[in-house]
C-alpha cells in the first residue's frame, strides 16, 4: 500500500499521450502513478506494465471509459492511502507532488473551472485533477452516478449532483489552486501563469496541440 500516489488512465484511443505525459512527470516527480487500464493495445499494455507502478484492470470499462474515471479512483484506494486522478491530456510542468497537502477527509480537491464558471454563471470544478484521501462519500456516490447516467461526462454528472447548492459543494468538494489544473480556455482568453504546474490541453485542439508537442520532442 502506498502512502500517496497518482493515477491515471486511458483506453486505445487515447493511448498515444501516455509516454509522453510520462515523461513529462518523471522529469519532476519521483512518487508512484497507478495506471488505469480502460482498454488499451496489447502492445501499449506491456509497456505500461514496465513503466507504471501498479496496473488495474477495469474491463468493465472498455468502450465507456469517459465515465469510468471514479471508477478507476475508487479502485486505487485498495492500492494507496491517497490518490491523485490526472488526465492523459494533462501537461505536467512542474513537482506536483504537494498536491496532496490540499486533501481533506471525506473531499475531493479539485480547481475550479473558471471558463465554465463564466459560462454558466454558477461555480464549476474541473476533473482533470482530482485529489482525495481514503474512500469519500461523495467519490462512491459520483461513481455510482456514472453508471446509470446518460449526461455528456464525469464532470457534468458531478456538477449535477451539486444541485446548484454552494453548501453541498463545500462539504463535498475542497478547492485548490489554479496552478494544479491550468485550462486551456483560460490561456485562449489571455490569461495565463509562469506559475501553473499542469497545462491542462483539453478538448479536440487541446489534443492537436499535444500532437504538436510530441513532434517537437
Amino acid at each position: 500500500m502506498y502512502d500517496k500516489a497518482f493515477l491515471t488512465g486511458s483506453d486505445e484511443n487515447n493511448e498515444w499521450m501516455l509516454e509522453w505525459w510520462l515523461e513529462n512527470y518523471k522529469m519532476h516527480n519521483s512518487l508512484p502513478v497507478i495506471f488505469a487500464d480502460f482498454g488499451v493495445s496489447k502492445k501499449m499494455r506491456k509497456w505500461v506494465e514496465q513503466n507504471f507502478g501498479q496496473v488495474l484492470d477495469l474491463p468493465e470499462a472498455i468502450n465507456i471509459s469517459w465515465f469510468m474515471k471514479p471508477l478507476a479512483m475508487l479502485t486505487s484506494t485498495d492500492y494507496s492511502k491517497k490518490v491523485c486522478w490526472i488526465d492523459t491530456d494533462c501537461h505536467i510542468l512542474k513537482p506536483i507532488e504537494d498536491v496532496f497537502k490540499y486533501v481533506t477527509p471525506n473531499k475531493l480537491s479539485m480547481v475550479r473551472d473558471k471558463p465554465w464558471t463564466d459560462r454558466f454563471l454558477e461555480t464549476w470544478h474541473n476533473s482533470g485533477v482530482v485529489a482525495f484521501e481514503g474512500v469519500p462519500e461523495i467519490l462512491m456516490a459520483w461513481e455510482n452516478r456514472c453508471r446509470s447516467t446518460q449526461a455528456r461526462g464525469d464532470q457534468e454528472v458531478l456538477h449535477d449532483m451539486m444541485g446548484g447548492d454552494e453548501l453541498r459543494r463545500r462539504i463535498y468538494i475542497e478547492d485548490i489552486p489554479n496552478t494544479y489544473n491550468w485550462l486551456r480556455l483560460q490561456v485562449n482568453k489571455g490569461h495565463d501563469s509562469p506559475n501553473k504546474k499542469i497545462m491542462h490541453w483539453t478538448g479536440p485542439k487541446g489534443k492537436d496541440i499535444i500532437r504538436e508537442l510530441i513532434g517537437e520532442d
